[in-house]
Parts: C-alpha cells; sequence; structure tokens
C-alpha cells in the first residue's frame, strides 16, 4: 500500500510540475517561437494577470471570470506594447530583448511604488483530499486540467480556424501573405496579445496559491524560457514534451532530496537536452519525421 501511496504522490507532483510549466510556458512558446520575439517582459503579463485576478476577485467576481479578465487585460496590453514598441524592432532583435527588459523594470518598479509591497490573496480554493498519510490540494488537480485544456484550445486555434491559418502564413512568409491581402500588422498584434494573454492566465490561475509580490513573475520566467529554449519553436511537438520531461525530472528529484534537488536537475535536465538535441525536442521529431 505505502508503494501505491508513493506513486500517486510522484504522479501528482509530476502533474502539478507539468501545469506549471505548460502554463507559464504557453504564452512565451507562441510569441518566441512564432514571431522570434525573445520577451523578457514575460513575467510582467503573468503579473499583472494574477492581479488583475485577485483585485476582481475581492470586489466580487467569482473567480473564473476573474481570471479571464485578468488574462483579457493583459492580452490588451500585450497588443497596446507590440503597436507602440515591439513592431519596430522586429528586424532588431538585440533590441527587442532590451526594450522588454526595460519594460519590465519599469512594470516591477511601478506596481512597488503604485501598489505597495504585495497584495492580499484570495487563498486556494476547493479544499484538499487525503490519500494516505499525506493531503493534496484539489485546485492543483484543476491546473492540471487547465493545462491540458490550453494545449487542446491552442491546438484548434492555430490548425482549425482562419487567424491561425493567417497566423502560420503571416509568420512564415510576411511578404506573400502581405502581397495576397492578409493585413500581416493585425496578425502580429492578435499574436503578440494571444501570448500575452496566456501569460496573464496563467498568472490568474496560480495568484490563488502564491504570495502576490511586484516580483513574482521571476518565479516563472527561468522555467518558462528553458521549457521553451528545450521544446524548441513548436509549442505542441516542443512545449509539451519538454515539459512533461521536466515535471517528471523535477518531481523525483523534489520527492527523493527535497525542493532545491529538484531545482538542480531539471537544470541539469536541461543542459542535456540542448546538449543532444540543439534545435531542441520539437526539431528532432521533424527531423526524424523527414
Amino acid at each position: 500500500m505505502d508503494v501505491l501511496y508513493s506513486a500517486f504522490s510522484l504522479l501528482y507532483q509530476s502533474g502539478d510540475a507539468f501545469a506549471f510549466l505548460v502554463l507559464s510556458a504557453c504564452g512565451l512558446a507562441v510569441i518566441f517561437g512564432m514571431m522570434g520575439v525573445i520577451n523578457l517582459a514575460h513575467g510582467e503579463f503573468i503579473l499583472c494577470g494574477a492581479y488583475v485576478s485577485t483585485s476582481a476577485t475581492h470586489m466580487g467576481l467569482p473567480l473564473p471570470l476573474a481570471i479571464a479578465l485578468g488574462a483579457g487585460v493583459a492580452g490588451l496590453i500585450g497588443m497596446l506594447l507590440e503597436r507602440l514598441i515591439v513592431r519596430h524592432l522586429y528586424s532588431r532583435p538585440l533590441d527587442t530583448i532590451v526594450a522588454t527588459w526595460g519594460i519590465s523594470m519599469i512594470v516591477t518598479q511601478g506596481t512597488l511604488i503604485v501598489l505597495g509591497s504585495t497584495m492580499q490573496g484570495t487563498g486556494t480554493p476547493f479544499g484538499s483530499f487525503v490519500v494516505g498519510n499525506y493531503s493534496y490540494s484539489v485546485y492543483r488537480i484543476v491546473l492540471m486540467g487547465m493545462a491540458l485544456a490550453t494545449l487542446a484550445a491552442l491546438w484548434l486555434v492555430f490548425t482549425r480556424t482562419r487567424f491561425g491559418v493567417l497566423a502560420r502564413a503571416t509568420i512564415q512568409v510576411p511578404h506573400i501573405a502581405q502581397a495576397l491581402g492578409v493585413n500581416t500588422g493585425l496578425i502580429y498584434s492578435l499574436t503578440f496579445g494571444l501570448g500575452a494573454a496566456l501569460a496573464g492566465l496563467a498568472g490568474g490561475l496560480y495568484a490563488p496559491t502564491m504570495t502576490l509580490v511586484p516580483t513574482m513573475g521571476s518565479a516563472f520566467i527561468v522555467e518558462a524560457f528553458v521549457t521553451v529554449v528545450i521544446g524548441g519553436a513548436d509549442i505542441f511537438l516542443g512545449t509539451a514534451p519538454a515539459a512533461a520531461i521536466l515535471g517528471v525530472v523535477k518531481a523525483a528529484l523534489t520527492s527523493w532530496q527535497g525542493q532545491l534537488a529538484g531545482q538542480i536537475g531539471m537544470l541539469l535536465a536541461v543542459i542535456v537536452v540542448i546538449r543532444i538535441l540543439p534545435r531542441g525536442i520539437s526539431g528532432w521529431i521533424l527531423k526524424e519525421r523527414a
């Protein structure tokens, strides 16, 4: 029986780590993988989603609607920043890094000055359940389901909708898409806004589980970047498998030797994968298919 309890614990922790990595990385994968923009303000879009959803919950809005509002606000701000700043830097990737880093610093310090060093949270909903000697959060199960639902929704958007077709065409051959009458500027704005909204969704979903501080985005951004880097440019062939691999490694080492060992093991796994598959997991899969 103890073996079953341990197996369930490992499965639960692996699913929890997988959900965190997927939800953290999806927005970054859309912006970096499809647009080639290294967005160092990704954590601040997560911050936006968390703060907006928490504020809306305090005002009496149900949690699901508050999370959707946080994602929507982050998406609109992302589209605005793309129009005003990022759009002028697509051919200058290093300048894009500096610009988004500057936005990150402005938002973090501005939030600290305007809203203070912390915001009152809402508490984790849905309670917990017990398996063996351990208690597990029901909300973490919800987060796992949301991660899978997000991947499914993105797959439908980019493979079964007109926007998805136009977005892929614009990213791959923008001059041909523009010649065929596609409003490429609008497609870029919507794609960047989608990535920002996904970051806001991650922030809103994890806000009930975290201490809300202006620097909370840093808790997401490192793991989001390493997931996207080893996954490669494709969200479905890269980000999801990368999150699964890193989630299992992190959960196994965390349950064995603690949280620090889990973090170190995950980063070592990243180094190994990059060394063996320099184009990422999706690059290897596409090469094998060819």
